[in-house]
C-alpha cells in the first residue's frame, strides 16, 4: 500500500534535498576560504619557481585550474608562463600572495634555500602548500616549517614522487612481514657527482666562487632569487640549475637525490631521529659540497624494531653484496641495500623495483598480500584530494620535516667532516659546540626565518 505524505512533511523532505543539492554547487568563497574545497570543484593553483622541476610538477595538476605563475627570472619561465596564458604572472610571490586571493593551493619550486621562507609566506596566508624536495635548508626550517602547517591545518606534500610509488609500498609490507628478518643495517647510494662544481669553466680552482661580474639576464630579480642567503653577483655558476653545489644555496646530493633515496628507508623501518651521524668527505669546502662522502646514521630502537646503522654513499656506492650473482648489475645511479638476518632487499633510486637477492631467493620467496593503499596516479595528485578531503597526503610536511631533518644532520657532519651526537629534543649537537652554527643560518637582514 502507498504511504500517504502529509503537506508539512513533503515540504520539509523538500527543503531538505534542496539544501543538499546547494550544498554541491555552493561557491569556494561561501564555503570558508581555501581549505574548504568541494571534491567536485576545481583548484586554483599557483606555482612559484617554474623553470625547471615546477614546470612538470604543473603539468601534473592540469585537471584543477592554473590561475597564477610566478618566477623572479621571466625568461627561463618563458615556455611555462606560454603554457598557461590565462594565468596572472608575477616576479615577486609576496606580491602575487598579497592580490591574488582566489588561490587555494602553491606549489613551489624554487632552490633550496628558499623553501622554508615562501612556504612559510603561502600557509601564513592560508594557501595549501606543495614543496619540492628537500623540504627545507637546515634543521630550523624543518622543526619551523611541520610546525607552522600543523598549526595552520592546511594540506601539504614535499616532492618526493617515490613516496607515492609501488616499491616503498612493497617494502613495507615485505619488510614488516618479516621476509628478510630483523633489518639491522641499509646502505643507499647516489653515485653521481656535481664535479665541475656549478657547471662552468670560469677558473681553475674550482671550488672557490667565480669573481668576473657578468651582466644579469633581463628582467631578474636577483634578490628576491638570493632571498634570505648572504648577497653575492650573479652568476652564471649559480643560476639557472647549478646553484645545488653551493652551501649557500642547494642541500647537495643529500638534498637532491638522498631525499628521495632515503625516504622509503625511513617509512618501511620506521625511523625517527638519529642519536648520531658520522661523515668522511672528500672535496669539502666552505664554498661547495664535496665531491664524495660516506655518511653514517645510527638509530635506536623503534618499538619491535632493532637499532639500525644507515650508511649513505654520494659520488661513490657501497660494496656489492655477496650474495648478487655474478654478472648482476646494481641499480643505476643510486639504490637502497635492505640487510636482513634473512636475506637482502635490493631497490632503485626511489626505492622502485625492490627484489631479493640472490634472484633465486626472490622466486621463492612467499610474497605477503599488498595491505597498504596504493596511490592510483601521481603524487601531485595525491596532495590535491588532500586539500579536497582534508586527508594527509603521504609526504605531508608532519613526515617530510622530519625526513629533511636527517638530510640536513647529514650535511652538518660532511661539514664538520666528523661525528656529531645529536639531541633531537633539544635541537642540539652535544659533542661538537661549533657545529650548532649549522643547524639554522645566519639570515640576511629582512628574511628571517
Amino acid at each position: 500500500m502507498t504511504q500517504r505524505i502529509n503537506r508539512r512533511q513533503f515540504v520539509q523532505d523538500s527543503a531538505l534535498a534542496a539544501a543538499a543539492a546547494t550544498v554541491m554547487i555552493v561557491p569556494r568563497h561561501v564555503l570558508g576560504g581555501p581549505r574548504q574545497i568541494a571534491p567536485s570543484d576545481k583548484m586554483n593553483i599557483a606555482g612559484i619557481g617554474i623553470g625547471g622541476m615546477g614546470a612538470g610538477n604543473l603539468k601534473n595538476m592540469e585537471s584543477e585550474n592554473i590561475v597564477a605563475l610566478c618566477d623572479v627570472d621571466p625568461n627561463y619561465a618563458a615556455p611555462t608562463i606560454k603554457r598557461y596564458p590565462n594565468a596572472k604572472f608575477y616576479i615577486d610571490y609576496r606580491e602575487m600572495l598579497d592580490k591574488q586571493k582566489d588561490i587555494d593551493g602553491v606549489l613551489i619550486a624554487t632552490p633550496d634555500h628558499t623553501h622554508a621562507l615562501i612556504s612559510l609566506a603561502a600557509i601564513g596566508a592560508g594557501k595549501h602548500v606543495y614543496c619540492q624536495k628537500p623540504l627545507t635548508h637546515n634543521v630550523h626550517e624543518a622543526r619551523r616549517l611541520a610546525l607552522a602547517a600543523k598549526e595552520a591545518k592546511v594540506a601539504t606534500q614535499m616532492g618526493i614522487q617515490g613516496h607515492s610509488m609501488e616499491g616503498l609500498r612493497l617494502a613495507c609490507e615485505w619488510i614488516w612481514a618479516g621476509l628478510i628478518g630483523e633489518v639491522h643495517e641499509v646502505d643507499a647510494w647516489c653515485d653521481l657527482s656535481y664535479y665541475p662544481w656549478g657547471h662552468a669553466s670560469w677558473s681553475s680552482q674550482w671550488s672557490t666562487r667565480p669573481t668576473d661580474t657578468p651582466p644579469l639576464p633581463d628582467g631578474m630579480n636577483w634578490d628576491l632569487w638570493i632571498g634570505p642567503a648572504p648577497m653575492r653577483t650573479y652568476h652564471r655558476a649559480y643560476h639557472p640549475l647549478t646553484w645545488r653545489c653551493w652551501w649557500d644555496f642547494g642541500s647537495g646530493m643529500m638534498g637532491d637525490r638522498g631525499a628521495h633515496t632515503l625516504d622509503p628507508v625511513v617509512t618501511a623501518l620506521k625511523l625517527g631521529p638519529p642519536t648520531s651521524v658520522d661523515a668522511t668527505s672528500c672535496g669539502n669546502t666552505p664554498e661547495v659540497h664535496p665531491l664524495s662522502a660516506i655518511v653514517t646514521y645510527k638509530f635506536p630502537a623503534r618499538g619491535d624494531m632493532p637499532p639500525v646503522t644507515l650508511t649513505w654513499y654520494e659520488g661513490t656506492r657501497p660494496p656489492r653484496p655477496a650474495d648478487l650473482e655474478d654478472g648482476r648489475k646494481m641499480p643505476a645511479e643510486g639504490g637502497v641495500l635492505y640487510k636482513g638476518t634473512k636475506g637482502t632487499i635490493m631497490a632503485g633510486v626511489y626505492g622502485d623495483s625492490p627484489r631479493i637477492v640472490p634472484e633465486t631467493r626472490m622466486r621463492e620467496a612467499k610474497l605477503p598480500e599488498k595491505t597498504l593503499p596504493r596511490v592510483p596516479d601521481s603524487h601531485e595528485m595525491d596532495w590535491i584530494r588532500a586539500c579536497k578531503n582534508g586527508q594527509p597526503a603521504g609526504a605531508d610536511f608532519a613526515y617530510a620535516g622530519p625526513l629533511a631533518e636527517i638530510c640536513c644532520l647529514g650535511n652538518i657532519a660532511k661539514r664538520v667532516d666528523a661525528r656529531i651526537d645529536w639531541d633531537a629534543a633539544n635541537m642540539r649537537v652535544t659533542n661538537i659546540a661549533e657545529a650548532n652554527a649549522l643547524v639554522t643560518r645566519e639570515y640576511r637582514k629582512g628574511w628571517e626565518v
